[in-house]
């Protein structure tokens, strides 16, 4: 077994809060437009049209917004009032502001692995308001290489990962998306370390390849060490 070179952490929803706050937009934005639709159905539509919109503006928030947007003016026939459109605008404008939230055990997880591990972040979504939130985390100092990409995917670790002159072979990706952070660093030959969040945006579920000999699973990143120390 090659020895473990670098520990590389997702972002939103592994460190910090992330899909509350869209969670928390979209039930706004049901009620903003409750005398066209069903909240279901509204949610439902919105789904559709982030999926749709995936290719033209990527992961984050503006894209978002503009995708609420886009699903207000569809549901109303293009007669969405002007004060609604202004409330989603104010929504987006709300989450682009919202302080970091550091989940449990990840401040000290990351100290105490400092040192014994090159440390890493690899995020996706939009520049801007991912670094905004690396900075205002307190982390930041703590990483030896901060890399925001607009997609995750084999393709994406291998260049990263070249980058830094790391071999997948020695790496592992901790994260709460499976088909994010988990399922393309081991199909490289890394590891996938899985902390799963109560709030998982659908398109980035998955299911666990329970079988597979380096993927492991742990309940918050507090069991990071043991399983770090296991492979040891």
């Amino acid at each position: 077994m090659p020895a473990l070179d670098v520990v590389a952490f997702d972002a939103d929803d592994t460190l910090w809060q992330n899909e509350r706050f869209y969670r928390l937009t979209e039930a706004a934005f049901t009620e903003l437009l409750a005398d066209y639709a069903d909240p279901d159905h509204l949610t439902e539509r919105l789904l559709e049209t982030e999926r749709r919109n995936l290719a033209r503006y990527g992961f984050g928030i503006k894209g978002f917004t503009l995708s609420m947007i886009e699903t207000a003016l569809e549901i109303t026939e293009g007669k969405a009032p002007a004060s609604v459109i202004q409330a989603i605008l104010d929504k987006g404008h709300e989450m682009l502001e919202h302080p970091v939230e550091l989940l449990p055990h990840a401040a000290e997880t990351v100290q105490r692995l400092k040192g014994e591990f090159r440390l890493m972040v690899i995020t996706k979504g939009d520049l801007f308001d991912q670094e905004r939130k690396i900075a205002l985390s307190g982390l930041a100092d703590q990483f030896d290489g901060i890399e925001i990409v607009s997609d995750k995917n084999p393709k994406t670790y291998r260049n990263v990962f070249s980058r830094h002159g790391v071999s997948a072979e020695k790496a592992m990706m901790v994260g709460n998306s499976l088909k994010s952070d988990v399922l393309p660093v081991l199909d490289l030959g890394g590891w996938g370390v899985h902390v799963p969040h109560s709030q998982t945006w659908a398109f980035e579920r998955a299911e666990p390849p329970q079988s597979h000999p380096r993927f492991r699973e742990i309940d918050h990143l507090g069991g990071l060490q043991d399983i770090l120390k296991s492979l040891g």
